[in-house]
């Protein structure tokens, strides 16, 4: 009983430890992951779009992303909410790169072409989350259409 007791408060340690390490990254990625996985059907346009923006904003290589996108796909299966991630982003960010965040955001929601009311409803959460106004959360969701090509 005392070793299942040591080895519960070992694994909150080490968790708190993964916590405390995870980099802005792999933060970023979960809540694209996140995103991408709110209609529960996860396309490989939506794989790709994370992949690639992770690429362009942390300056990562292709394999690097790769890696980052699969970790973050394991922490947001076994993440209870999205508070540590917001936390890590809220950080790492000031008003104006918090806004570029929803804007990736709105940029996987779209990749697959449509917007599920899942997605939405995510994408909204999270911008709450980061303090982010409505008016920039519309403004940033136009300009995500707009550099996608979608149309109105």
């Amino acid at each position: 009983m005392l070793e299942r007791v040591k080895e519960f408060l070992a694994s909150l340690n080490n968790s708190q430890e993964e916590q405390a390490s995870m980099s802005f990254a792999t933060a970023l990625a979960a809540l694209m992951v996140e995103v991408m996985r709110a209609d529960n059907e996860v396309m490989p346009q939506e794989l790709e779009m994370v992949a690639k923006l992770l690429q362009r904003q942390c300056q990562l290589s292709a394999q690097s992303s790769e890696l980052i996108r699969s970790e973050a796909q394991q922490l947001v299966d076994t993440a209870i909410d999205l508070h540590r991630f917001i936390k890590v982003v809220n950080e790492h960010t000031d008003e104006l790169a918090r806004i570029e965040v929803i804007e990736l955001m709105w940029m996987v929601a779209f990749s697959d072409g449509k917007l599920d009311p899942q997605e939405d409803y995510t994408v909204r959460k999270i911008a709450g989350l980061m303090y982010v106004a409505h008016g920039d959360f519309i403004s940033a969701k136009l300009r995500a259409k707009d550099a996608l090509g979608l149309a109105e």
